[in-house]
């Protein structure tokens, strides 16, 4: 079924944008399984290739044998007309889109949900693009209402969503936040993505054109209001670095860049509940001794000679796009199924009170936890009873214990006390 006319009514719950993209066909498969024929979620799918969303919805079919017969509405809608993404946001109390770089594909629908008041959810890493929708549209989202929430994957809820679950227990427990709070990558296993790998040299190539979109990427407090943007943090770690706490050597994690500014952000939204001096940061455990040290010394010379080839035109176009994967491409079902990942997070007040928590997903952390808490995002804004107004979100200050629950019974994540 094709709808291409404006609707004057909400027809849908939610309405999954770039269906037939790799992680958009996962986010498909989640809500056939979980949502078909749910009285209580009435959901479509839409992008702009009626034969593209034919053949994903064919693939999901065949996996799911006993459904063959169940009918998915179809809405077209290209992201490059405003026409059409309007018509689109009018039949959707929610719009979740998996089309990245966003930077480059994302921001008329942005434009298009605020304009209509249709909440949203995105999987964008890209933090010089969310500051440019915070910056063009927070004070018509606001009037709208609709609630606009960015970095609903991997990148960044285990981070955003850990830094809540760990304030929250802290002020059980101690009747105080937690004044810093550290993330260490522990285990991973999964493969990477095409539309991950394009959105990452989407963003490097920004920053090396524009010395103004480079410096809203290197600043700490960049995705903050802009009269809330100081705070004890400087640059994030890119070198390795003995850790006392754990006694391990520890090298950078590439997704610490928009993960530490999603979660100041969450904090400052939040009014300062974890305090104005709350400091917050990420790094990737590389072991003890020796062994420990030769790791890390690895892991950061690899993502410094992959950013210092991604920031030559040259380089990043016959060598770095062509060695890894490209657009559509990413794990299988295998190693989505078999992939994890596991986050250890110390915190400590300022008075010395300690508390350490493990956050854990049950599949690869890019595709298969990823599509699974998208998903649970975008039900949740659309199901829940939430007291948020309209603004530009995070997924924390947006939608808190209610996602906490989400996750934590439908999205295979797990966050426990040490």
């Amino acid at each position: 079924m094709e709808i291409n006319e404006p609707q004057n009514n909400v027809k849908y719950d939610v309405i999954i944008y770039g269906a037939s993209s790799f992680t958009g066909k996962l986010v498909l498969e989640y809500f056939f399984i979980n949502h078909l024929n749910d009285p209580q979620l009435t959901w479509a799918i839409a992008g702009r290739n009626h034969k593209k969303l034919m053949q994903a919805l064919a693939e999901t079919r065949k996996s799911n044998p006993e459904h063959n017969n169940t009918e998915i509405p179809i809405i077209i809608a290209d992201c490059h007309n405003e026409l059409s993404l309007n018509q689109l946001a009018k039949q959707a109390k929610v719009i979740l889109t998996t089309v990245g770089p966003y930077a480059k594909y994302g921001s008329k629908l942005v434009s298009a949900c605020i304009e209509n008041g249709t909440d949203y959810c995105d999987l964008a890493g890209e933090t010089q693009w969310i500051r440019k929708m915070i910056d063009r549209h927070q004070e018509k989202a606001e009037q709208t209402g609709a609630r606009i929430v960015h970095a609903c994957g991997f990148d960044s809820i285990p981070s955003d969503m850990g830094v809540f679950y760990m304030q929250e227990i802290a002020r059980e427990k101690y009747q105080k936040p937690l004044m810093k709070i550290q993330l260490f990558v522990k285990a991973m296993r999964g493969g990477a993505s095409g539309g991950t790998i394009a959105s990452i040299l989407n963003v490097i190539a920004e920053s090396r054109a524009d010395r103004n979109i480079a410096r809203t990427v290197s600043h700490p407090y960049s995705l903050n209001p802009k009269n809330k943007q100081t705070g004890p943090d400087t640059r994030d770690q890119n070198t390795i670095t003995h850790n006392r706490d754990l006694d391990c050597w520890t090298a950078p994690f590439f997704m610490a860049s928009i993960n530490t500014r999603i979660v100041r952000r969450s904090n400052a939204l939040m009014n300062f509940n974890y305090g104005e001096d709350f400091s917050y940061t990420e790094s990737t455990i590389c072991g003890k001794k020796a062994s420990g040290w030769i790791k890390a010394i690895f892991l950061t010379l690899t993502l410094g000679l992959f950013l210092l080839g991604s920031a030559n035109r040259i380089t990043r176009k016959y060598f770095i796009e062509k060695l890894l994967p490209k657009p559509g491409q990413g794990p299988n079902k295998e190693q989505r199924n078999n992939g994890f990942f596991k986050l250890i997070m110390l915190g400590r007040t300022k008075d010395g009170e300690r508390l350490s928590i493990e956050v854990t997903g049950d599949r690869d952390p890019g595709y298969g936890s990823t599509s699974k808490i998208l998903s649970e995002t975008a039900i949740c804004l659309a199901s829940d009873k939430i007291d948020t107004k309209g603004g530009i979100w995070t997924p924390a200050s947006a939608l808190g214990g209610k996602l906490l629950l989400r996750l934590q019974t439908n999205a295979g994540m797990t966050f426990k006390i040490l």
